[in-house]
């Protein structure tokens, strides 16, 4: 494979045999080589095991599992999408293909236009600034289609200021690249290919912090119609739409359904309908002060957040890191005992058992001890004192001994006295 894959372009997935993910993802990837080959595909689909080839994998930097690729001569390309077969279809099909394509009629434009909800077009002949398209086509080609087309392909109603000129159509409407205003135009590219509202879920959220723009969400409920709910969605819709001059280089707008992801996001809990704005860079977020009524108040929260007077919380310190590292390990405890009760009590309570035993013995081993020394020394040392000084009776015998030595001493000094009396 390494010496003969320039040959071929290959979709391949790197996995490890014990990987969950893995393991969910390979039904899908068997679909996507069934579904590739019935194409007539020029693709080859495959998968390699990184944990046995690991010098390949690093080659093409493989950090994690599972981790797909598009190997396109020189080049290999990462896939950041939903693993989806319909997705991964897609973005092997969009990056094998050329990288710039051309639209040759009015009618094939339209259809093009039909199938692509943003559609980033090169109009005019050959220039620096289509140069600098097909570099960025080549960095960005992972997530949107690139095609070029002469003046009288497009539409009647656009009206381009001059020619070269680099166009992207979306939300019913188009927008010309301007280098004077909008800055680089891999960062203009990246920062509008995205439709100005959204339904984002975790991928897509991903996907937007590459955009380096704040997340305004409304986080919802999709199967509750009730108003409150609708009005949020609406007042965040007409924002995006409305004010677009005003926001759209700063701010991507849309809506979440449910609220587990921003939960484990802020490590909080959100009481949903709410409004949120996410700053996915460094994991700062900001919650409106008041409740959001109307488009003005969601204007003027936008406002505070852009001249620093609204209060953003979270972030990257130290200490959001230590509570990162508690909320996830809390995490993944009760979502053990949620799936697997027992499981969770054996994985957990049996080594709490151990260790609480060992304290235990520790903290009631050392007192005991303690004190049958002190007996045994005191019971040792009453010994030594008997034995030196002797018993009682012993001690009474001496005594009686020496009354008895001395009345002897007496008797016999008497009878000297008697005999020199005589």
């Amino acid at each position: 494979f390494k010496e003969n894959r320039k040959d071929d372009i290959w979709l391949v997935d790197f996995y490890a045999p014990w990987c969950g993910h893995c393991k969910k993802l390979e039904p899908v990837w068997n679909e996507v080589g069934v579904e590739m080959e019935r194409m007539g595909s020029p693709v080859k689909v495959g998968k390699m095991d990184a944990t046995s080839f690991s010098s390949i994998a690093s080659e093409f930097g493989v950090r994690g599992y599972p981790t797909i690729k598009l190997l396109k001569g020189d080049l290999a390309y990462n896939y950041r999408g939903p693993r989806t077969k319909d997705d991964i279809i897609e973005f092997a099909n969009r990056v094998a293909g050329p990288l710039i394509r051309p639209l040759p009629s009015q009618h094939i434009f339209e259809h093009v236009q039909k199938r692509h909800r943003v559609l980033f077009v090169y109009v005019g002949g050959e220039s620096p600034l289509k140069e600098k398209y097909i570099d960025v086509a080549s960095e960005l080609i992972v997530y949107t289609y690139f095609f070029s087309a002469s003046e009288n392909v497009l539409p009647e109603y656009v009206t381009l200021p001059e020619l070269p000129a680099v166009v992207v159509f979306k939300d019913g409407t188009y927008f010309v690249y301007d280098e004077y205003e909008d800055g680089d135009l891999s960062s203009w590219i990246n920062r509008e290919r995205f439709q100005g509202y959204l339904n984002v879920d975790g991928f897509t959220l991903y996907e937007l912090g590459d955009t380096g723009k704040l997340v305004a969400i409304a986080v919802i409920d999709d199967k509750n119609s009730s108003v409150e709910h609708t009005r949020l969605k609406s007042i965040i819709q007409e924002v995006a739409r409305d004010y677009r001059d005003n926001f759209h280089r700063d701010f991507q707008f849309g809506h979440m359904d449910g609220n587990d992801y921003i939960n484990s996001l802020l490590m909080d809990e959100v009481t949903i309908p709410t409004i949120v704005v996410l700053n996915t860079s460094n994991q700062q977020y900001f919650l409106p002060d008041r409740h959001i009524e109307n488009t003005k108040d969601m204007v003027k929260f936008i406002n505070n957040i852009l001249d620093g007077t609204a209060e953003a919380q979270g972030g990257d310190g130290l200490l959001q890191r230590i509570k990162r590292v508690i909320y996830d390990a809390k995490s993944t405890v009760m979502s053990v005992f949620k799936s697997s009760p027992l499981l969770g009590c054996f994985l957990f309570g049996l080594p709490l058992g151990v260790i609480s035993i060992m304290c235990y013995g520790i903290c009631t081993a050392d007192p005991d001890g303690g004190v049958e020394e002190n007996e045994t020394a005191k019971k040792e040392s009453s010994d030594r004192e008997l034995t030196d000084e002797g018993t009682e009776e012993e001690q009474e015998e001496g005594k009686n001994g020496r009354d008895t030595e001395l009345s002897d001493d007496e008797l016999q000094q008497k009878d000297l006295m008697e005999k020199k009396k005589d």
